[in-house]
């Protein structure tokens, strides 16, 4: 299948399916609103950071395994729902950063400046949002125009330490059942490990045509 012809339609259900997430903490939310127990569990401010922190994470890994799955399913349409996916993996992180310094925290500097020092969790999520900024102020294409195509791509490279970051997070703050947050990680580092393997090759290609000048020159000679 080419998705080079369908990404347009494609794209609107793509789109729908990113907002399910959020459309169902809206709802569970209505339904708290309304006396249902069960809507959010017994600790809503909890249920909701878990449930954006986790839908952050997930994006952030489709958004990193576009590349690899662009080159080895050969469809070079995928690299059109990168943007997009990019931004709800940050629009998610935006809801778990506010849960976190609306409902636990009620904008209180002090003690969020605090949890930063203090807890190594709090540092590392932290860390991860804040490198999630600027890659979404530069993801259009303006920006990419004035950036240039080389500055652009390495400034957008801090996906992968944010996405590391983000897993790290997890899993410091996870107390007992660390499978989740191991998953987590394990992803990332298999999508890091992938561009890694994908750059020396590309690094080893490159001396190849000019030694073979080298060779022509010298037997000209």
């Amino acid at each position: 299948m080419d998705l080079a012809r369908h990404v347009r339609w494609i794209k609107i259900p793509a789109f729908l399916l990113c907002l399910g997430p959020f459309a169902n903490l809206a709802w569970r939310g209505y339904l708290a609103s309304k006396g249902s127990i069960d809507a959010l569990g017994a600790n809503p401010i909890e249920y909701i950071t878990h449930s954006t922190g986790t839908w952050t994470l997930v994006f952030l890994c489709i958004t990193l395994a576009i590349t690899p799955l662009r080159r080895l399913l050969k469809q070079n349409a995928l690299i059109r729902f990168r943007r997009m996916l990019g931004l709800f993996a940050f629009f998610y992180g935006c809801l778990h950063f506010m849960t976190y310094v609306w409902l636990d925290k009620f904008f209180d500097v002090h003690e969020m400046i605090k949890d930063v020092y203090k807890r190594p969790f709090i540092t590392a999520g932290f860390t991860a949002f804040v490198l999630m900024i600027p890659l979404a102020l530069t993801s259009t294409s303006g920006m990419i125009r004035r950036l240039g195509g080389r500055r652009w791509r390495m400034l957008h490279r801090l996906i992968y330490a944010s996405a590391l970051a983000g897993a790290i997070h997890y899993y410091w703050l996870v107390k007992s059942d660390e499978t989740v947050p191991l998953r987590f990680l394990t992803v990332v580092f298999a999508l890091l490990a992938f561009r890694i393997a994908v750059f020396v090759l590309q690094k080893r290609k490159q001396p190849a045509p000019a030694k073979r000048a080298a060779k022509e020159i010298v037997n000209a000679d």
